[in-house]
């Protein structure tokens, strides 16, 4: 079976042009994806493991490497290379990404934050929100909060939005960083329960645990990064 996603020799960097440096994030990652499986992320804090993420989103401009990613059509595409208008479109049909933190419009109510990745396909208003709402009672999200803006909520009840939204459009390839930070043990286990759901469907999924026994228990592979060398001079400086 072909991966939904192959990365090769994938680099960042980011440069202080100011001081004259570079600053590694991530280096020589190498991981594959396949559909209905998850691969996680693991290793020391600054090895780099967002911005692998932030990269195949193309939040962030990988420095080097290729990212490979298999659409329903069998067609490659390097996502390092890809046109704006291209990872657009990616983001919106086929590439879901569950951050750490909830981004999202300051007075629209949750339902209508979860229900956002169905209506930009298309779905029906009613349809989406029955099924934002279906999301939000499994993440024991109250009721009472679906038609308030998530900015007044805890952090523990954006995470659960911010799961909710990412989850419920079932992206052919899922990101998920940390998706289980600032939840409680029973809501840790529902969405557990729910990513090995969606695994089962066939979404292939790329995540970042800290905790071992949900990398034991959820991963299929597991990529082990280590922190890159310290900040380097720079060759060249931008007035050169």
């Amino acid at each position: 079976m072909q991966p939904v996603l192959k990365v090769e020799a994938l680099s960042k960097q980011f440069q202080l042009y100011e001081q004259g440096k570079l600053i590694p994030s991530c280096a020589d990652v190498h991981l594959e994806v396949q559909a209905g499986a998850l691969t996680a992320l693991i290793g020391p804090t600054g090895a780099g493991k967002s911005s692998v993420l932030k990269c195949i989103h193309r939040t962030y401009l990988p420095t080097s490497g290729r990212m490979l990613y298999r659409d329903r059509d069998n067609h490659v595409t390097d996502l390092a290379l890809a046109s704006e208008h291209r990872i657009l479109e990616l983001r919106h049909s086929d590439i879901g990404f569950v951050t750490q933190f909830l981004h999202c419009l300051p007075r629209k109510a949750a339902l209508d934050v979860v229900a956002e990745p169905l209506l930009a396909r298309g779905e029906g208003a009613g349809g989406a929100r029955e099924r934002a709402a279906e999301l939000l009672a499994l993440l024991n999200v109250p009721e009472r909060l679906w038609g308030v803006p998530p900015a007044t909520f805890s952090g523990g009840e954006k995470q659960r939005v911010n799961l909710a939204r990412g989850l419920i459009a079932r992206p052919r390839l899922l990101l998920l960083d940390e998706p289980t930070a600032s939840l409680d043990p029973a809501t840790t286990g529902r969405v557990v329960d729910l990513i090995e759901r969606i695994k089962a469907e066939g979404v292939a999924m790329l995540a970042i645990f800290h905790q071992p026994e949900l990398v034991n228990r959820l991963a299929d592979r597991v990529v082990e990064l280590t922190p890159p060398v310290a900040a380097t001079e720079l060759l060249e400086t931008c007035t050169s």
